[in-house]
């Protein structure tokens, strides 16, 4: 399997795996899908519930001082919970800048997974905030998931009864969806 390949699982609840049995959440489940293909991953999930990309930003700076080593990959989850508490999309986007900003500084590749509006917010708010994940993974050369709920939505077997989480089969369905852009976005060993 070569070298262990350090990730960083940086982000919110679909990170963290709320409501999820241990060893459920996205970055454990795409560990080991990671691994069955080779990769020796060692994925460390820095998910917060509730966290917002000002929750995010704020404790970004921490959270990189407290790595034993340098990731070698980050996996930025944020942003749901500024749509969900319809905060404006300007904000979304300025926070997410400065995250992927840092994480340039530190030569630190990412995978952004993608959010999208609720279809309850409206057009307009749609429209400011659905573009912000594809022109920051553009600006910054992050690899975008465009959409990381995009494998359970319409699915209320894959969903939590909130209609927000995957249950652990929903993860195991973003897993398969996602696997092969983080398995691309790694560095090139040599």
């Amino acid at each position: 399997m070569g070298p262990e390949r350090p990730i960083l699982a940086f982000g919110d609840s679909l990170l963290a795996g709320y409501g999820l049995e241990d060893g459920e959440s996205y970055p454990d489940r795409l560990e080991q899908a990671l691994r069955a293909r080779g990769v020796n991953a060692r994925i460390v999930n820095t998910g917060v519930s509730g966290d917002t990309t000002a929750a995010g930003l704020q404790r970004l700076e921490f959270t990189l001082k407290n790595q034993s080593v340098k990731p070698e990959l980050a996996i930025i989850s944020l942003g749901g919970n500024d749509m969900l508490r319809s905060l404006p999309p300007e904000e979304t986007r300025a926070n997410l800048e400065k995250i992927l900003q840092r994480l340039k500084q530190d030569d630190i590749p990412v995978v952004l997974l993608g959010m999208l509006a609720a279809p309850n917010l409206g057009k307009d708010y749609a429209a400011a905030f659905n573009p912000i994940y594809p022109q920051l993974a553009d600006t910054y050369g992050a690899v975008l998931v465009p959409f990381f709920l995009q494998p359970v939505i319409d699915k209320p077997d894959l969903m939590q009864g909130d209609h927000v989480h995957p249950t652990a089969l929903g993860i195991d369905a973003i897993v398969a969806a996602t696997v092969d852009d983080v398995a691309d976005a790694l560095p090139q060993t040599k």
